[in-house]
This record gives C-alpha cells, sequence and structure tokens, in this order.
C-alpha cells in the first residue's frame, strides 16, 4: 500500500497506492473545504494544474448539503465529479476554531452550526460515518486540537481523550467498511498526533498511536500559534516515533519553506489555504519571492506573473490585465490568482519528488528558500 521509493536523509520519496489512484508523495493536497476549491476552481482546472488529491471538511459538508445527501448522490468523488484521491478531514479541528460554540466531553463535543445556530453532536463514531457517507480515500481521526499554548495538565487530557476516541474510531471504520451499502469500503484511517508544543507529551501519543496500525499519521495542532522553530523542533522529536512503514501527514502547513523543512524531515502529505487564501487577495508566490498584484507598480506591466511558468494564467495574461481584474472586483481575476498559486505549489512538490529520485534534494532546498528570498517580496 504505501512503498519508500528512496531516500536521502529523513525525506522520503513514496507513493501510497488507493482504491482511487497511486498517490506521488511528498504531495501538496489542494483545499477544497465544501468540496470546491475556493476561487470559482472547478476539477477540471484541478486536473490541469496537476493536482493528485483534493482535501474536503467532515464538518463543513455536514452541516451543508449534509453527507446523507452526499451519499444518496453516490459519494463524493461523484458529487464534484473528481476521481482522484479525496482526504476528509474528520472535523476535529473545528473543535478549536468554533471554540465559542462547543462542549467538549468524553463521548464527543456538542456543536452549534456556525451556518444556523443548529445543534450538533459529533462523535468518533458520528465522525467516521459522516466520512464513510462522504466516501472520501482517505478519512481522518476525530480529535481535539488543543491550543499550542495550552497548560500542561489541559493538552495532557486532551491527548489522553483523543487516543481514546482514535480506538473508537478504528473500530467504527471497520464496522462502516463492512457494511453493504458503504460506497467507499476500502477506505483508509489515518490517525493524528497532538500535544501542543510539549514534545514529551507528542512522543509518548505517537508511540501510543503507532501501536495501532493504521493507514497513516499526521502530526496535527502545528502552525496555530507556535513559531516556525518551534514546529520544526517538534517535527524532529516526533516523526522518529512514527512507523516508517506508513506515510507522514503535516496538518495545516504551509509555506513553501514549511514544507521543503517539513519533506527534509520525513513528511509525505501536506495542506494548507494558503496558496487559495492567498490568491484571492493577489498575494502570489513565484520562484522569485510573492508578488503583491495590487502594488502599483504592475500597472502596466505587460509580463505574466512568472516567466516560464505553465499555469492557465500566466500562459495567457499579464500582471497588468490581472491587476485590473482585482481592482474590478471581477471573480476571473481572483480565479487566475488561485489557479497560478495552486500550479506553484504541486509544480514544487512535483520538483521535490524529481529532486529527490536524482538524489539532490539538499541542493534544490537551497536553490528554492535563496531564489524565494528574492527582491520581489512586495
Amino acid at each position: 500500500m504505501y512503498r519508500i521509493l528512496t531516500q536521502e536523509g529523513n525525506a522520503k520519496r513514496a507513493e501510497l497506492a488507493t482504491v482511487h489512484g497511486v498517490i506521488q508523495t511528498p504531495v501538496f493536497m489542494n483545499v477544497g473545504t465544501a468540496a470546491a476549491i475556493k476561487g470559482a476552481v472547478a476539477t477540471s482546472d484541478l486536473e490541469q494544474i496537476g493536482t493528485q488529491v483534493e482535501l474536503s471538511n467532515t464538518y463543513h459538508l455536514h452541516v451543508r448539503p449534509g453527507d446523507k445527501v452526499v451519499k444518496q448522490l453516490g459519494g463524493l468523488h461523484r458529487f464534484m465529479s473528481w476521481d482522484k484521491p479525496i482526504l476528509t478531514d474528520s472535523g476535529g479541528f473545528q473543535v478549536f476554531s468554533l471554540a465559542g460554540l462547543r462542549k467538549i466531553r468524553e463521548e464527543g463535543v456538542y456543536f452549534r452550526s456556525h451556518v444556523d445556530g443548529k445543534k450538533i453532536f459529533m462523535g468518533p463514531e458520528e465522525s467516521m460515518q459522516i466520512q464513510s457517507n462522504l466516501a472520501s480515500t482517505i478519512a481522518m481521526a476525530f480529535d481535539e486540537c488543543a491550543p499550542s499554548k495550552a497548560d500542561r495538565k489541559y493538552v495532557q487530557d486532551s491527548v489522553d481523550r483523543t487516543a481514546r476516541w482514535l480506538g473508537r474510531c478504528k473500530k467504527e471504520m471497520a464496522r462502516l467498511n463492512a457494511l453493504e451499502d458503504t460506497i467507499n469500503p476500502k477506505q483508509l484511517l489515518f490517525g493524528i498526533n497532538q500535544g501542543a508544543v510539549y514534545s514529551d507529551i507528542r512522543i509518548e501519543h505517537a508511540k501510543r498511536i503507532s501501536e495501532m496500525e493504521l493507514d497513516g499519521y499526521a502530526v496535527g495542532g502545528l502552525a496555530v500559534g507556535e513559531t516556525h522553530e518551534e514546529m520544526y523542533d517538534i517535527l524532529d522529536r516526533v516523526v522518529p516515533h512514527l512507523p516508517k512503514d506508513k506515510p507522514t501527514y503535516l496538518m495545516g502547513v504551509g509555506t513553501p519553506a514549511n514544507i521543503l523543512e517539513g519533506v527534509e524531515r520525513g513528511v509525505d502529505f501536506f495542506d494548507c489555504v494558503y496558496p487559495s487564501r492567498n490568491g484571492r487577495h493577489g498575494h502570489l508566490y513565484t520562484n522569485h519571492g510573492k508578488i503583491n498584484l495590487f502594488n502599483a507598480r504592475y500597472e502596466l506591466d505587460d509580463s505574466p506573473i512568472e516567466e516560464g511558468c505553465g499555469c492557465p494564467a500566466c500562459r495567457r495574461y499579464s500582471r497588468a490585465y490581472i491587476r485590473h481584474l482585482l481592482k474590478a472586483k471581477e471573480m476571473l481575476g481572483m480565479r487566475l490568482c488561485v489557479l497560478h498559486n495552486l500550479y506553484f505549489y504541486n509544480t514544487m512538490m512535483e520538483e521535490i519528488r524529481d529532486a529527490l529520485d536524482q538524489g539532490r534534494f539538499a541542493a534544490y532546498k537551497k536553490q528554492k528558500l535563496d531564489g524565494m528570498a528574492g527582491e520581489q517580496n512586495v
């Protein structure tokens, strides 16, 4: 199922075989929270820009349109017309982000919907049931993402509960995959390591969940307030305690530099809203640093966002034109910027895989970081 093809230090070049195709890693998953990438990006666009995995959110799809609706329509792949792998987040992050709307108990979490205020209960079993209805390729275990600066006792209690929840997730997933009406009976389950910035709690939790023989393991609860240095230190300490023969996923991370540092530490899977969110605001990634198209210097700039880029925006349109669209609040401007950023990320991951194949990742990483630190960071 998961096969390491080559290694350079701790960095891994691998592939994960799934029912919806083989995922080449390291991989960046394009985030489509509500079964669509924000910025008017269609699944046909995702194919064109080299997307391997689309990520959607369990909580949001449960609230709207409803996971049972998606199941009646044949599952998420059919619903959004996408035949490649999909990973669904468990809804656990909303336990963190919707702090004012929830109560955490041993049985699960009591929410109020951010859409209409309706009462919702979600526990490990419910999260697995929703994700089974969505029929994603990879389901994430239900967890609590404790604040990175929470006190030690709170974090320890939270991690212990998350570990108990994981056992319930695994049991429920096995039950669901055995049902006759399950759309995807080969759905994979990834567990999530938590522990805020307490490395000893994280290491102990990593050891505990590693014994559960899951399909993959994520490191969660990072990029939520700690420094980049703290995040890298935690990865240095925790990743060695996760199974070497299973994929490792760093959740919600991050910048191109974060990804390069994560790959160096043995991470296979990444996701982040940065490329789409920044694109919607005219902030674009290039190999020479980030540019802000709202800057007046681009008003008469007839060049593409980046020379040599093969994305749909750069192949046809100028910085000046896209800037005009953004200033005029034309949706096309936002769409072209999102497509460029996602293409940049997907292409960077392809370059990383090629560099690992050729045993030159360390040199590639330095070249990429040096280039992106260029003068265009405005």
